[in-house]
């Protein structure tokens, strides 16, 4: 399998087989490479929709020229826990960093959010996020207020009383149900506007229907939540607590 930078010749099948409807696997199959190699190539430079060859032959190599430049200052790769390959797992934070952005996250937080994700702790100090990220103290704060705020990482102080932020087992769960609260706000909101605009008239009838589609939703949500949690505390089989 080849190794390396994709080509601009690669990038323009990536190209071709979007527009042809294939699927990552597909594309990945063809160019004899890693499935990953694609899925982060296509969502780290517009996403299927707004793919192109030439824009993201010269975004990488607008990157590689940052990278380049800013070598000197740029630390060692921490050693990595279990034998996992350094390169694999920070090209995998990239990409996880990039799907987080394309469900609406800002970037900056996506960063945090997928660097927490990736550590067997589960939780880091904000020196350790300006360490790893490579960004300034005050980008880690706006971050962290900002995944504070959606419920997705929750602060604890450690035993030298440093603050920390923990993306724990159960905090999908917590974010969740704040999704299905948010929700049915929503919900309440629309059947509000019924009475105002008038039941049976179109505008309020399109309110309606919101409401019953979205309190459907959040019912739903809820209850497989509920029913799914234990999910989040489960231990693979043969697995080993690796929080050392």
């Amino acid at each position: 399998m080849p190794g390396g930078r994709l080509t601009q010749q690669e990038r323009q099948q990536i190209a071709l087989g979007l527009a042809d409807g294939l699927a990552y696997a597909e594309i990945a199959r063809s160019l004899d490479r890693p499935t990953s190699t694609i899925t982060r190539e296509v969502m780290r430079n517009g996403g299927p929709t707004a793919y192109r060859a030439d824009l993201a032959h010269r975004a990488t190599e607008r990157r590689t020229q940052r990278r380049r430049q800013a070598a000197p200052r740029a630390p060692e790769a921490a050693p990595q826990a279990h034998g996992r390959d350094a390169e694999a797992v920070r090209e995998f934070e990239e990409t996880l960093t990039t799907v987080f952005m394309q469900s609406g996250m800002p970037k900056m937080m996506a960063r945090v959010h997928a660097c927490l994700c990736t550590t067997d702790s589960g939780s880091l100090t904000a020196a350790e996020l300006v360490q790893r990220l490579q960004v300034s103290p005050a980008s880690v704060s706006k971050a962290i207020t900002y995944l504070d705020g959606q419920g997705l990482i929750r602060r604890e102080r450690d035993e030298r009383r440093r603050e920390r932020y923990v993306v724990d087992d159960d905090i999908w769960y917590q974010s969740m149900m704040a999704s299905a609260r948010s929700t049915a706000h929503v919900v309440e909101t629309a059947r509000q506007g019924v009475g105002i605009l008038g039941p049976g008239t179109p505008a309020a009838t399109r309110l309606e229907n919101i409401a019953r589609f979205l309190d459907f939703v959040s019912e739903s949500i809820a209850r497989a939540a509920d029913q799914a949690r234990e999910v989040l505390h489960a231990k693979p089989e043969g697995g080993s607590d690796d929080r050392g």
